[in-house]
């Protein structure tokens, strides 16, 4: 079976809804086809972070805001005239070339930023561990004996390892947070909706997200002026320290990012310690799992059960999840995604920002069991389901390292605040001395 993405009416690659967006993907010929390898500065793949095989690359304009700047982009969007592999081989084999450039990489290259590759991501987005088992598993710049994270395992690892000046990735439940906390880089989920996924290979499309590495929290705004809509960028807070993402973090990772919070009641006054999670971290993330599970098996069942594709350890495992989740199961994880964003909307509203750990540890080790690794998905998933949830922008900033691996402490505002809180990233870094 192959499929043709102009078959909108298949499983290739359905779309969602945005508030933003360009009015249509430009075809390849704004750019042109590949360019040659010294054109761009290709740099040896030290890290594994790209897919095997040929790079894809495009110029980008020769002027723009972006001029000079080179980037990659994960394996789920589309490039005019490629394969989008999303990580699977009979994904691959089943689909048509793009015939047109995902609108995230059309506004980049437009930019003046240059395409220098598409990175691995674990298979259909479905993982945080960043293990692929087909194409192989990038290697983590800052503790190569650690998962890089995933999905956007392969974007982490380029920016990490300073192949790219920045690079693309996507966020459902965690899958560009918990990569820049386990690679030490800045990682931004925006708002869900703030930047198109037309020609993105979906996962949870009412939780989906583009996001961006970089190395510097510079470079994370230089993009985000490129990519997010226009929005207020002043800090006002107040600082608001989420008391279960702290108790849900080991206490090295709480150590290790307490002079960051520190320094964070310096810029912005006093943290007030609040909880917002009185059905526990546990319940975000049952009702989070649920939910997304259903939206996973909605977007990519059809196509799994014509297919019947082989996946690595843990995706099999989680879409044979998505296949039998109880209907009301779901149903009551919608329920609590209403009454969460209607929390988290009115505590953040007036300019609030929340502080927490991105992730209750540095990453897990590769020798760590499959069951070792569900445990800290599941403890991870708590707290990144808070912003999934609820359609908050996070950022999250390599402030600490444990036992000489990275962790990372998000800031999280209100939906459209994405702006204000990648300045508020840029002002605890310079103040922290990290990524200016």
């Amino acid at each position: 079976m192959l499929i043709s993405k102009t078959n909108v009416s298949g499983p290739a690659c359905p779309r969602v809804p945005i508030f933003f967006a360009l009015a249509s993907a430009m075809p390849p010929s704004q750019f042109g086809a590949d360019v040659l390898q010294g054109e761009l500065g290709m740099t040896e793949d030290s890290v594994g972070a790209f897919i095997p095989g040929e790079r894809t690359r495009r110029a980008g304009a020769a002027s723009g805001p972006l001029a000079g700047l080179s980037f990659a982009a994960k394996d789920l969007f589309d490039v005019a005239g490629t394969v989008t592999g999303y990580g699977n081989p009979d994904w691959a084999a089943t689909h048509a070339p793009a015939n047109r450039d995902a609108v995230v990489i059309t506004q980049l290259l437009q930019a003046g930023a240059s395409l220098t590759g598409k990175t691995k991501t674990v298979e259909l987005a479905y993982g945080l561990t960043g293990e692929n088992v087909w194409q192989g598993t990038p290697k983590n710049p800052a503790a190569p004996d650690r998962f890089p994270g995933g999905s956007s395992c392969g974007s982490a690892a380029a920016a990490a390892a300073g192949l790219v000046d920045f690079a693309m990735g996507s966020d459902t439940g965690g899958s560009v947070r918990i990569p820049a906390s386990y690679c030490g880089v800045f990682g931004i989920r925006p708002s869900w909706g703030a930047i198109s996924l037309t020609g993105a290979c979906p996962l949870g499309p009412d939780y989906d997200t583009p996001g961006w590495f970089a190395q510097s929290a510079a470079m994370m705004r230089r993009v985000g002026e490129v990519l997010l809509p226009p929005g207020d960028s002043g800090v006002v807070g107040p600082l608001i320290s989420v008391a279960e993402a702290w108790a849900n973090a080991e206490p090295e990772t709480v150590a290790a990012l307490t002079p960051a919070l520190k320094a964070a009641e310096a810029l912005f006054g006093p943290a007030l310690v609040t909880h917002v999670a009185p059905e526990g971290l546990d319940a975000f993330y049952e009702h989070f799992r649920c939910a997304q599970a259903e939206q996973a098996w909605t977007a990519l069942g059809p196509w799994i059960a014509a297919t019947n594709p082989k996946f690595g350890p843990g995706v099999k495992e989680r879409f044979d999840t998505a296949a039998a989740m109880d209907p009301a199961k779901s149903a009551s994880g919608r329920a609590f995604r209403r009454v969460a964003q209607a929390r988290f909307h009115a505590l953040l509203g007036g300019g609030a920002l929340m502080i927490y750990p991105t992730s209750p540890g540095p990453a897990p080790l590769l020798a760590s069991s499959l069951a070792e690794q569900n445990k800290v998905r599941e403890r991870t998933m708590g707290v990144t389901a808070i912003a999934g949830f609820c359609g908050l922008p996070e950022v999250s900033i390599p402030a600490g390292k444990v036992a000489g691996a990275p962790v990372g402490l998000s800031l999280v505002g209100a939906p459209g605040r994405d702006r204000a809180v990648l300045a508020a990233a840029a002002a605890l870094a310079a103040s922290l001395g990290i990524g200016g």
